[in-house]
């Protein structure tokens, strides 16, 4: 019975009706702080995951996980280095790449665009072929000079498919007349729309196309390789270096991207130490309307103490309400928080259709809609943090209510 009085004396005063009206608005105050804390942590957190989880399928979809490249120039011999590299099971996809840097011009605007020439039987399940919006991959065929751009890049030229557009290289041609740029004229086949800088900074013309463009033979830039463990591709970078010895140049995409992502990571680190400012000024009311409680039952814990109550069971009584509060706050913010989490997508489009109004437009974000991620990792730390944040603020006013002296207490009642 002594062991369960704290908890039952700790639940009937979170029940009982205050004469102290204020004590009980504080404690109001406090448990909708902890649920707002945690409802806005939930949803703040899965949309950095939804952000994250885009980008991530959008620039790294886009992008080799590691390259393959020579020292010195480019790979005449990648069939039989591909072969080679065979026993490594990581690799889900290889395809060699010829990569160089021109400008698409025509009669409205001139634009500065990364060239890759690329195996269109390689690409069948890339990034790229889930991103077409008009035409497909497999209309780049050898020798017709075909070429895929970004639709805002086919906005910027004023351009469409089956327009024609002039590539021109960096590479002089020596004539007659000197030196003048290369260039040659390309069917527009194929949009594609990625939802990041690729729309408007990268073309795309069948590898043999391009190896004639950029006059290198049968040699490839380098080879590209994918992975199904994203996050492994350091460790097959250093496998490969270490096996294809030093004649050739092995990176992965932590060199390229690896910054931007981590920057993403920090980011969201930040913004969950400073939302947890929200449960602990929360958690600060608790320990407010504790101290309050404590003076209000100053003759309770008198009457407790002279009835051979230790300390340590006053102690208990005051912890158990304190927590009562921040568990139920945690659990009404997790709810909320999940909830508005799941439906968010929803919820700022229908915003957005009732207002006529657009919160991320595609012309300056690279991701128009608001995407969110619930992780459940996510909401057990967070609920861990409310949950210690709560059981910290009973611990002052429940020590406090321990060395209550039952005369001192009495003395006036």
């Amino acid at each position: 019975m002594l062991k369960s009085l704290p908890l039952f004396i700790g639940l009937r005063y979170t029940r009982a009706k205050r004469r102290n009206h204020f004590i009980s608005f504080i404690s109001l105050v406090s448990l909708m702080g902890i649920a707002l804390g945690v409802t806005v942590l939930i949803t703040v957190l899965s949309v950095m995951n939804g952000f994250d989880r885009e980008l991530r399928e959008r620039i790294l979809g886009m992008v080799p996980h590691v390259s393959i490249m020579a020292y010195g120039g480019g790979l005449k011999d990648w069939p039989q280095v591909a072969e080679r590299l065979a026993p490594f099971t990581e690799i889900s996809q290889m395809s060699p790449v010829v990569a160089g840097q021109g400008m698409i011009a025509s009669s409205k605007a001139t634009r500065y665009v990364f060239v890759n020439g690329i195996d269109p039987a390689t690409e069948e399940n890339s990034r790229l072929m889930q991103s077409m919006k008009a035409g497909s991959i497999t209309d780049l065929k050898p020798g017709e000079f075909n070429i895929l751009l970004g639709v805002p890049l086919l906005k910027d030229l004023g351009l469409s498919i089956g327009d024609f557009v002039t590539l021109v290289t960096p590479e002089a041609a020596l004539t007659p007349a000197g030196l003048i740029p290369r260039f040659k004229r390309f069917k527009i086949v194929g949009a594609f729309e990625v939802g990041y800088e690729y729309d408007t900074s990268f073309a795309y013309i069948e590898i043999s196309d391009a190896q004639k463009l950029f006059k290198m033979g049968d040699t490839v830039t380098g080879i590209q390789i994918k992975t199904d463990d994203l996050f492994g591709a350091p460790r097959l970078k250093q496998a490969l270096h270490q096996f294809l010895g030093k004649s050739y140049s092995v990176s992965d995409w932590t060199r390229t991207s690896g910054n931007f992502f981590e920057a993403v990571k920090l980011e969201k680190t930040l913004m969950f130490l400073m939302l947890i400012l929200i449960i602990a000024v929360a958690a600060f009311n608790i320990l407010s309307a504790l101290v309050m409680m404590v003076t209000d039952k100053q003759a309770d814990i008198a009457i407790l103490r002279t009835l051979g109550a230790l300390p340590k069971t006053i102690m208990g009584i005051f912890m158990v309400q304190g927590m009562v509060i921040g568990i139920i706050g945690t659990s009404i913010g997790i709810v909320c928080g999940t909830l508005l989490a799941l439906n968010i997508t929803a919820l700022i489009s229908s915003i957005e259709h009732y207002f006529g109004v657009k919160f991320l437009s595609a012309e300056v974000y690279y991701i128009s809609e608001l995407p969110s991620v619930v992780v459940v990792s996510d909401i057990l730390n967070i609920a861990v943090v409310a949950l210690v944040l709560s059981f910290f603020a009973t611990l002052y006013p429940a020590w406090h209510a321990s060395r209550t002296q039952p005369a001192q207490a009495l003395r006036y009642e």
